[in-house]
């Protein structure tokens, strides 16, 4: 959570050295990564009332993905993780399974929990891009001419992607505020220092560390 301190930062990062290398790191299971495409940040919705500060995430069941980091963070911030598919969650909702979930607002928007939840608070606790991949099988058939051909296409296609997707959260925000939706933008900071200690799961594994002070370091 927080790893990323602006959207200029996190374009930094995956245009960088670093992005390079993680998009690398597929290969071994036969899938190359070409380019970070933008699909926000992640934020907390609710059904009751909305989440101004950790204390406000108290005792409250926040539908998560299956994810160690993200139910970790929930746990932090005071919540109670639920993992739930997406699919099942807007009956979850409605069903007060869960009192909220947390996703990127074009998500928010599509899958009309804004119908049930009217209360989004952008908090924007981690940013988790979608990557575009190839067959590295597929990747290894082509000649040096053809791969700076895709090479230059996903260039093009990502400064595409990014502002479709700035124009997408807009539309998402005047959409579910006309809906009756209140959007509220709290406070990071004690959010932030709530989460900080998650980064100790990694003091054992000096491959991450060294990732995470490289993001940091990244102007």
């Amino acid at each position: 959570p927080y790893m990323f301190r602006d959207k200029a930062h996190t374009f930094s990062v995956f245009d960088s050295e670093i992005g390079e290398s993680l998009l690398l790191k597929g290969e071994k299971f036969r899938l190359r990564g070409l380019t970070f495409y933008d699909a926000g940040s992640r934020s907390f919705y609710m059904k009751e009332a909305p989440i101004k500060s950790p204390a406000d995430l108290v005792g409250k069941k926040i539908r998560v993905q299956k994810s160690n980091m993200a139910v970790a963070m929930v746990n932090n911030l005071g919540g109670s993780p639920t993992p739930i598919s997406w699919g099942e969650l807007y009956t979850a909702l409605q069903q007060g399974v869960v009192d909220g979930a947390e996703n990127n607002p074009p998500s928010f928007y599509t899958s009309k929990h804004y119908e049930v939840c009217k209360f989004y608070s952008l908090d924007e606790h981690t940013a988790v891009p979608d990557v575009l991949l190839i067959g590295t099988d597929t990747w290894s058939r082509l000649n040096d001419e053809q791969k700076e051909w895709i090479k230059k296409a996903v260039k093009v296609s990502t400064i595409a992607q990014r502002k479709l997707w700035a124009d997408s959260e807009k539309e998402s925000i005047a959409a579910v505020k006309k809906a009756g939706v209140q959007v509220f933008y709290p406070e990071k900071k004690p959010f932030e220092e709530q989460t900080k200690d998650i980064l100790k799961l990694f003091d054992g594994n000096e491959e991450m560390k060294s990732l995470i002070t490289a993001i940091k370091n990244q102007q």
